[in-house]
């Protein structure tokens, strides 16, 4: 589901497309999005794949039984275009029509993707008492607030 559907309510023309953007990613990681709460640094899919891409280490990415069996180059044309289809302004995202085009090969070249929306890191936070029995908690790095008075 995209961010500003999930957020605000709104859907728009490029709501499908961050949709497929998940599914590509999640498709060529073997990973699902809802995998990384409990068990990683990266809170979410986007943030792991994002991590790994921006370290120029996309193949690290993929899952190992397609890694046996793919063309290397179209695993990372994938990756790319994913990556493109969960771009934060969904105005930097390609139409539906673009990304058939890209991963079809009928596009010559395949643009840069920006940082996705909704990517964070978890921390954390180990309490020093002794006393306490509570566990870790875990903080992000998202602060909202609402600027209107009340």
């Amino acid at each position: 589901m995209s961010l500003k559907y999930a957020s605000d309510g709104i859907f728009s023309i490029k709501s499908d497309v961050f949709s497929l953007g998940i599914v590509v990613l999640e498709i060529v990681t073997g990973k699902k999005n809802t995998e990384f709460y409990q068990s990683s640094e990266d809170l979410n899919l986007l943030g792991y794949v994002w991590r790994l891409w921006s370290e120029n280490k996309a193949l690290d990415l993929v899952d190992p039984i397609l890694l046996e069996s793919c063309e290397k180059s179209e695993v990372v044309k994938c990756i790319n275009v994913g990556l493109l289809c969960v771009e934060e302004d969904p105005s930097d995202r390609p139409t539906m029509s673009n990304v058939v085009l890209m991963l079809s090969g009928e596009t010559a070249v395949v643009p840069v993707p920006n940082q996705p929306a909704f990517v964070m890191r978890k921390h954390v936070v180990s309490t020093s008492s002794s006393s306490s029995n509570k566990p870790d908690s875990i903080s992000n790095e998202l602060t909202m607030f609402d600027p209107k008075g009340r």
